[in-house]
């Protein structure tokens, strides 16, 4: 692919490399208006892995009546782990609750997510139950995925603002995200679901759990660029110590349950931006721009990605 690239100009005092957590395939997809067929999402995934990306989120055991474009997961699992010949390859599912930590289970997958959430409304909405109770939900399943010797990880959402409550008390997010990491999660990915972090709420936030004894090596950050902040938000990270970013191929998703919550960080936008601080990531970038090329072609539309854009058109 003929195209330009930055010029590589360091700065001190940034992790020499990072982790990119690809979401696309679970939370890209899981927004979608209409149901992508299985094959396609299959194809998605393996194309991802084969750009270099070392971790893909491929879909979540939810039941369908509340996310019916992930219904399809257990078949998918089950032929990827045929195809790929690894259950335990880094291929992350998000499990709601016992029951999906038993269907992951049985296919004998070794890598699982819970999600919860920072504020009382969205917990209400999304999970159905209270700021304190959700934690009714989690404890069992990781406890059990624990016992089964599954590596936990945990999302915290609207840890910066939440389009019912507003600004989202620091001190809120870290009681949430502790509790996580106390019941057995090896990684707290800190969500921004609606766009609405700026850089110094993301320090602040990342030196309240640091206060609270939690390091940066044990976070993980979620942006949405829904005001533009993403890549900013991305460098307030680097610069507090977080090496593991999620970011969505080709921009994909938001969340069904908040309709403020726009697009995630573009995976080529994130990699354009590390390339240009000359931090190591493992990720081709043709690669993973083709890739994001084709799935906006299966879903009829332009990928929102900013580098997706300026690379294809």
């Amino acid at each position: 692919m003929s195209r330009d690239l930055p010029m590589v100009v360091g700065e001190p005092g940034l992790p020499d490399r990072v982790t990119i957590y690809e979401v696309g395939p679970r939370d890209g997809l899981q927004n979608e208006q209409t149901v992508i067929p299985t094959d396609v999402k299959a194809t998605f995934v393996r194309r991802l892995l084969g750009a270099g990306l070392p971790v893909v989120e491929a879909t979540s055991f939810v039941h369908p009546k509340w996310v019916p474009q992930l219904a399809d997961a257990a078949e998918l699992m089950r032929g990827l782990v045929d195809a790929l010949g690894d259950p335990a390859r880094e291929l992350p599912v998000l499990v709601p609750n016992e029951r999906g930590l038993q269907r992951s289970a049985e296919l004998g997958l070794r890598h699982v997510a819970v999600f919860a959430s920072a504020t009382e409304t969205f917990a209400a909405k999304n999970l159905n139950r209270t700021l304190l109770t959700q934690f009714e939900m989690f404890t069992p399943t990781m406890a059990q995925a624990i016992d089964l010797h599954m590596t936990v990880r945990g999302y915290v959402s609207m840890c910066f603002g939440d389009p019912w409550e507003g600004p989202v008390p620091v001190d809120q997010v870290v009681a949430v995200g502790t509790r996580l990491l106390d019941l057995g999660a090896t990684q707290l990915s800190l969500g921004d679901t609606i766009g609405v972090a700026t850089a110094g709420h993301v320090k602040e936030l990342i030196a309240a759990f640091g206060d609270a004894g939690v390091g940066p090596e044990r976070l993980a950050l979620h942006f949405h660029d829904t005001y533009g902040q993403a890549l900013t938000n991305v460098h307030a990270g680097l610069q507090s110590g977080v090496t593991t970013y999620d970011a969505s191929a080709g921009g994909l998703g938001g969340c069904p349950y908040a309709h403020s919550a726009t697009g995630n960080l573009a995976t080529e936008d994130l990699v354009w931006f590390l390339n240009g601080l000359g931090i190591e990531h493992g990720v081709d970038l043709d690669a993973v721009v083709a890739t994001s090329a084709w799935m906006a072609e299966q879903l009829g539309r332009p990928s929102p990605s900013a580098v997706v854009r300026a690379l294809t058109g």
